[in-house]
C-alpha cells in the first residue's frame, strides 16, 4: 500500500520509523549479456551445496568457487561478515530531508573484507523487479564506519533458466555516500559455474 502511494518506511532507531514520500526502491533490472562460464577454483564437487534450495547455499557455493573474488577482482576477500548488527549514529539526505537514525538492526547475507576493501551482499532465491535501498544503504553506512575502507555493494540472484542454475550478480554504488538516493548500478553479469 505504501509503495502504491509513493510513500516508505525507514527506521529512525528500533521501534521508531520516519514515514517517507518519494523513492525508496532501486530498480533491479534483467541482465541481458551473455552467460559467461565460470570455472570453480575447488577442486572437488561439494555435495551439500545441492541439497536444499536456499539463497544462502547459492551464495556460499559461489564463494567458495571464487566467483565473487573473481567478480570483484579482489583475490584477497574473506567471509567475515554475517547476520545482524547495530548501526552507530549517521545522518543521510533522503528526497530532500536529512534523517538521523542510531542503532538500527541491519543485516546483510554475506560481507567480504579484502586488504582494500569491504564487500557487501544481499542474495535472493528468485526473480525480482526491485529491492528497498534501505536493505543496501544501512549495512553500507555501518561497515563504512566501522572499517574505515571503502564499501562495495552487491545483489546476488540465482536464477533459474530452462532448468538451467545461473548466477546474477549486480554491484551498485552510492554516488554520494550521504545521500540515500544516490545509488547507481555500476556493473552486472550472468555466470554458470563449471565444476568439471
Amino acid at each position: 500500500m505504501f509503495k502504491k502511494n509513493g510513500c516508505f518506511i525507514l527506521p529512525k532507531r528500533n521501534g521508531e520509523y520516519y514515514l517517507l514520500k518519494g523513492e525508496g526502491y532501486v530498480d533491479i533490472p534483467d541482465i541481458t549479456t551473455d552467460v559467461t562460464d565460470y570455472k570453480s577454483k575447488l577442486n572437488f564437487v561439494p555435495v551439500s551445496s545441492s541439497v536444499g534450495d536456499s539463497e544462502m547455499q547459492y551464495l556460499d557455493f559461489a564463494y567458495a568457487s571464487s566467483l565473487i573474488r573473481h567478480f570483484m577482482n579482489d583475490p584477497s576477500l574473506v567471509l567475515t561478515i554475517r547476520g545482524r548488527k547495530y548501526t552507530p549514529q549517521f545522518t543521510f539526505n533522503v528526497c530532500g530531508y536529512e534523517l538521523s537514525v542510531e542503532s538500527v538492526q541491519t543485516e546483510v547475507d554475506a560481507g567480504y573484507e579484502g586488504e582494500n576493501s569491504v564487500v557487501l551482499v544481499e542474495a535472493k532465491n528468485a526473480n525480482v523487479c526491485n529491492t528497498i535501498i534501505r536493505q543496501l544503504y544501512y549495512p553500507f553506512r555501518l561497515w563504512q564506519k566501522c572499517t574505515g575502507k571503502p564499501v562495495h555493494t552487491l545483489f546476488f540472484e540465482r536464477r533459474k533458466v530452462d532448468d538451467e542454475k545461473l548466477f546474477c550478480i549486480r554491484q551498485y554504488r552510492f554516488a554520494d555516500g550521504n545521500d540515500f538516493n544516490s545509488i547507481e548500478l555500476v556493473r552486472s553479469g550472468r555466470y554458470r559455474i563449471k565444476t568439471a
